[in-house]
């Protein structure tokens, strides 16, 4: 067998390089792609021996798990990738810690925090056992402060322990529907970046309580304390607390516990109470689990999906992820003996939705839940047989006696997950999970040489396959889709063709969770997946959309209303007439975290000029302006434009007057663009942004990523970047 040469797009190397590989102390790079996927290998090969290998067979195997990475196939999680026989060492991505109601354990939950995230996890949690706000402390005569204010020491300690100097951690905070401190918690996100900014947050609800929603009974809260029943209330009241914060903020999302539970294969170790930061994960206390996703992208082949191929995949991602917890590094030898005890793994998919456009399925079709739940059926099997396979080799699972699998030879007490696969599918070069295509086109920036910055764009190489061959390819049409992300509405591209190339913001939301559950159907642990939402969703819609997934058998539900977060941020601040300096002069206004936008490409005599426009409350606030390709100078100058506009701006200068001062301003070297002489670089801009203003048409507003500028996706329960990879999470 040959070691395959892996291709990479310029966009995965992009983020290997910065996130990825091996850095000497001064932090340049010492490491290529290819010397990664070997590191990888040969430690999860090294496991073989631990079951009798030769060192012939582990050469052997070490190749075969190379290739499996390096022809994309499969891709593991992104701790195994960082980690893999390197200080840290630690190769999962998720876990869950108790926290119990004593000072003293609320304390060692804040310590296990604090070493997993340093280990480079993320951590979920359920906080209900703690007392409400305001019970009795026995021990000091004094009262509890409730779990939301315990909650801020989690966040707080994820707040200053980064995970091997690259990101910071994420958790999962649930509160279940029946304690007396729900509301609260409910609102505990409200002021967005001001609480929990670390945590993702879910309601654990009961079937009992969905039930009484609907038929609007009364519903008990219970002090965890003292198991007594200090108040009811209408369900149908807190239900629609949760899903009004949800429709303003995007949290909190709901984990339908007795579903959970209901699907538990280890009733023995008790019921499950949580999940991980994304909650595809569902775990027992100090339980962890490994992740790995198949590449759905490579199982098609001349149209139809190759199932031989794919069966081989899932057999060998198996034993992949199996030997990935006997060479782990454990941050707590609570975890290593609950993860060795389980071996539970999760095998899931990636590029779902580029599968479909293959398969020419829609997204949102009856064809395509037919195709998920026979997919992942498929999968599912087919990843137990490995499993059975490996037990019968070395051994079923240490606590299979306390498992539905007593008596069987069952290796993993579970394997299948469908996890978020935000970076890893960029570098796999595919779309991520089961989520659908965000945007067909997008733009971003990348090094020309070690210094001039040019602005590339990614385009989906299937919807440019289908426009080269029905005749519609042209500049005209990329532009088109650049612009709005979507070809929906255009009529000169064939009917059949937008049918089948929807994106995320074209689907209804009840097609979003139709197809989380469809896929939950054959999952044995969860799914990460977000329901995304147009801006004009309502409250109601919010409501039907948990209500379905509930009665659909999804284990969680997350939604995200389109630019739901920017409206939040608009509650937060000093009035206008208070952003004075001493002397009275205007202050600038503070610039929100997340901002609306629009950009617009124009031809000038020094290159493309590319000119983003970004509004606060419908009103314009900042100006990015930068030249595709320059010399340094006149690039350093038209960044230095666009930073005085936004300055003006901010300062309350109409933006009439800054493109009268603009406008007109002659240069060396005039050029035709837009059916309109552009004078030089300043007069672009005034023209640019007199266009962006006047503009009929109605804009696609997107949030933009903290690091490169490009537009961020609400998935997986999460918020990443399709470009560079940024991600609160993965």
């Amino acid at each position: 067998m040959d070691r395959i040469k892996p291709e990479f797009t310029e966009n995965a190397l992009a983020i290997l390089k910065r996130r990825y590989l091996k850095r000497d102390e001064d932090g340049n790079v010492i490491e290529t792609p290819e010397e990664m996927l070997r590191r990888v290998s040969e430690l999860v090969a090294s496991a073989e021996r631990f079951y009798g290998a030769t060192d012939r067979e582990v050469e052997e195997w070490e190749l075969k798990f190379y290739n499996l990475m390096a022809s994309l196939d499969f891709l593991p999680n992104s701790p195994t990738l960082m980690n893999a026989k390197r200080k840290l060492g630690q190769l999962a991505a998720c876990f869950v810690l108790p926290v119990g109601d004593s000072m003293e354990e609320i304390f060692d939950a804040v310590k296990w925090t604090a070493m997993v995230h340093k280990s480079g996890g993320g951590t979920g949690f359920n906080f209900s056992r703690l007392r409400p706000k305001g019970d009795v402390v026995s021990s000091t005569n004094g009262v509890a402060s409730g779990p939301v204010s315990f909650m801020e020491v989690f966040d707080i300690t994820t707040e200053v322990v980064q995970q091997g100097g690259m990101r910071r951690g994420a958790n999962m905070g649930i509160l279940n529907v029946n304690h007396p401190d729900i509301e609260e918690f409910i609102m505990a996100k409200s002021e967005e970046n001001k609480r929990l900014k670390n945590f993702n947050i879910s309601v654990g609800a009961f079937d009992e309580f969905m039930q009484k929603v609907l038929d609007e009974g009364e519903y008990e809260i219970l002090n965890p304390r003292t198991k007594e029943v200090v108040k009811k209330c209408k369900a149908k009241e807190l239900f629609d607390k949760i899903v009004n914060q949800a429709w303003k903020t995007g949290d909190p999302g709901m984990v339908f516990l007795d579903t959970i539970n209901r699907a538990n294969t280890l009733p023995g170790l008790g019921p499950i109470e949580s999940t991980n930061p994304c909650g595809e994960q569902v775990l027992h206390p100090f339980g962890s689990c490994n992740l790995g996703s198949i590449n759905l992208l490579h199982m098609v082949e001349d149209g139809e999906i190759n199932w031989e191929k794919l069966a081989d995949t899932v057999a060998l991602s198996v034993r992949f992820l199996d030997n990935v917890i006997d060479v782990n590094k454990f941050p707590l030898k609570q975890i290593e003996e609950v993860t060795k005890g389980t071996r539970n793994i999760g095998l899931g998919i990636m590029g779902w939705a580029e599968m479909l456009y293959e398969l020419n399925v829609p997204y949102d079709s009856e064809e395509a839940l037919e195709l998920a739940e026979k997919l992942m059926k498929f999968i599912n099997d087919a990843a137990r047989e490995a499993s059975e396979e490996l037990g019968r080799q070395r051994g079923p699972f240490p606590y299979i006696d306390k498992s539905i699998w007593k008596g069987t030879m069952m290796r993993n007490a579970g394997v299948t997950t469908i996890a978020p696969t935000g970076t890893i599918s960029l570098i796999a070069g595919t779309s991520s999970g089961i989520e659908p295509v965000f945007a067909l086109a997008y733009r971003r920036k990348a090094l020309k040489g070690e210094k001039n910055e040019i602005t590339l764009v990614d385009f989906n190489k299937q919807l440019e396959k289908v426009a080269k061959e029905r005749g519609f390819w042209n500049e005209g049409f990329k532009d088109m889709v650049l612009e709005s992300g979507s070809i929906q509405g255009v009529t000169d591209i064939p009917e059949d063709v937008r049918r089948v190339f929807v994106v995320s913001h074209d689907i209804a939301p009840e097609w979003h969770v139709k197809m989380q559950a469809a896929f939950q159907k054959h999952v044995e642990n969860a799914v990460s997946k977000t329901i995304n939402m147009p801006h004009t969703a309502t409250v109601s819609d919010v409501a039907d959309a948990y209500i379905l997934a509930w009665k659909l058998g999804c284990k969680g539900i997350t939604i995200y209303r389109d630019r739901s977060k920017q409206e939040q941020v608009l509650y937060v601040g000093v009035k206008d007439e208070e952003r004075r300096h001493d002397n009275g002069l205007p202050r600038p206004k503070r610039r929100p975290f997340i901002l609306s936008g629009r950009t617009q490409k124009l031809k000038t005599a020094f290159g493309n000029l590319y000119l983003t426009l970004n509004e606060l409350d419908g009103k314009p606030f900042e100006v990015f302006a930068t030249l595709g390709k320059s010399g340094k100078d006149t690039m350093a100058d038209t960044e230095a434009i666009g930073r005085l506009i936004s300055l003006a701006l901010r300062s309350g200068i109409p933006m009439e007057e800054v493109i009268n001062q603009l406008k007109g301003i002659g240069g060396s070297q005039p050029t035709y663009s837009h059916g309109e002489i552009v004078l030089s670089i300043p007069d672009a801009i005034a023209k640019g942004l007199e266009r962006l203003l006047k503009s009929k048409v109605e804009q696609v507003e997107v949030e933009l990523c903290p690091k490169c500028g490009a537009v961020l996706q609400h998935m997986e329960g999460c918020v990443t970047c399709p470009v560079c990879g940024y991600s609160k999470c993965d």
